[in-house]
């Protein structure tokens, strides 16, 4: 059952030393391009990244969060056209969960790396850094890197009590049961 896969999944950054086969890769990439979109625009686009010395580059797009890639066999960067749509995070962001979603039901592990909002360093964002290292044609963005491999750790899936019940109303804002 699909919750069941929701249960268990979790954010994997360590991953072991063994490619991705192009089977899986295509399947992922299917389950991205088939993600719902705004008006169906479809204003993502997609980068599938599998060299080492690329995926070491990506490592370092910002000082926190994106050094993982750099052991991970397989790295997606999510990309966009913002003239093709107001609503361009949103898709990305659904295709994103997409790919975390089909990844865990394929036995393989996924953590999405923010490069939207966020710095390189004091003279670049990462997003300039990342758009750089792929060849990004000027007018796209990069919304996120996702790093995908078979996992090197097996963590358990958040329990039940540790779901937030609190943050949910019902009716109204504030209004419990």
């Amino acid at each position: 059952m699909f919750i069941d896969l929701l249960r268990a999944r979790r954010s994997i950054r360590r991953f072991q030393d063994q490619p991705v086969e192009k089977e899986k890769r295509d399947l992922l990439l299917e389950a991205m391009l088939r993600s719902p979109s705004s008006r169906g625009l479809n204003p993502w686009e997609f980068v599938v990244v599998t060299e080492k010395e690329t995926l070491l580059r990506l490592s370092h797009a910002k000082p926190h969060g994106a050094s993982f890639l750099k052991n991970a066999p397989l790295a997606i960067v999510v990309c966009a056209d913002p003239a093709k749509c107001d609503v361009w995070v949103e898709d990305c962001s659904i295709s994103s969960i997409l790919l975390h979603l089909a990844a865990a039901d394929l036995g393989l592990g996924s953590c999405w790396v923010q490069i939207r909002l966020r710095e390189h360093d004091t003279r670049h964002t990462a997003q300039e850094y990342v758009a750089g290292i792929i060849g990004l044609k000027e007018g796209m963005v990069v919304e996120s890197i996702i790093g995908i491999g078979y996992p090197a750790e097996q963590l358990p899936g958040h329990s039940r009590s540790s779901l937030q019940d609190e943050k949910v109303s019902f009716e109204k804002y504030g209004q419990k049961k």
